[in-house]
């Protein structure tokens, strides 16, 4: 591990970011007695680990710092965001290269990709995906505060005590209060209203939460932007690669948020 500070982290977090692969998936394999920091075994996936001078190894071989991966990805309704589904459910996974499927974990390191956050099954629209887990916790950071945008159709159409309550807040019965950042209707039709709502935290279900408390239905929630970085056109079920200047756009978003 080059270029870092001397400061130590558990050894699974420090398998992880070296984009071998998730945090959890190095907590089993050092578990199962198949990771070795500086030649000795090692079976506990906290053991301290300076990110500069220590060597850590999977199988015999070591592993070194994979290069950054960061891409973008259009999510349709249908697939989960997680590696593997216990109800086995469908995947993002399912739409990637081959090089990036977690069935090639044990095989290489270099393309550990993960979701930056979630959208949930029926959530469609931008995702990323990265082997960079320090910038994916920095995206996903609330005290960063970087802007969600999202496109939402709604079974009602919206008026402005609709959208104000939205954004003032609603208190659920467990004593949380949920409220959006911004919300102002994109368009209507006879029967339902599209709203284009804007977060800058990441509580679970946020919107969908709000909007059915008030007594309506979420018809379908598009993620359109996160910080600076549109959508765009990019096709349903398609992903690539972030240009260079996309990610410079989302570090300084970052940088001006903290």
């Amino acid at each position: 591990m080059h270029n870092k500070s001397a400061r130590k982290i558990g050894l699974a977090r420090g398998l992880s970011k070296l984009g071998y692969c998730s945090r959890s998936r190095a907590a089993e394999l050092i578990r199962a007695g198949r990771v070795s920091l500086n030649g000795k075994v090692r079976r506990d996936p906290d053991a301290p680990v300076s990110e500069t001078h220590d060597q850590i190894a999977v199988d015999g071989s070591v592993v070194e710092e994979a290069e950054k991966i960061y891409l973008m990805m259009n999510k349709p309704r249908g697939l989960v965001t997680t590696a593997s589904d216990e109800q086995g459910r469908e995947t993002i996974y399912t739409l990637l290269d081959a090089r990036f499927s977690p069935k090639e974990l044990d095989k290489r390191q270099q393309s550990w990709i993960a979701p930056v956050g979630r959208l949930d099954k029926a959530s469609e629209g931008l995702l990323l995906l990265t082997n960079d887990s320090g910038w994916s916790s920095r995206i996903t950071a609330p005290e960063t505060h970087l802007d969600k945008t999202y496109h939402v159709q709604i079974s009602k159409l919206a008026d402005q005590d609709f959208v104000r309550t939205m954004a003032t807040g609603i208190r659920m019965r467990n004593g949380e209060v949920l409220r959006v950042k911004r919300v102002r209707v994109l368009r209507t039709g006879e029967k339902n209203s599209w709203l284009e709502v804007v977060l800058d935290e990441g509580r679970n279900r946020q919107i969908r939460r709000i909007v059915q408390s008030l007594g309506v239905d979420v018809l379908r929630l598009v993620r359109v932007a996160i910080g600076p970085l549109e959508l765009g056109n990019l096709a349903k079920g398609k992903h690539r690669v972030l240009t260079a200047e996309e990610k410079r756009m989302l570090d300084q978003a970052l940088e001006r948020n903290l």
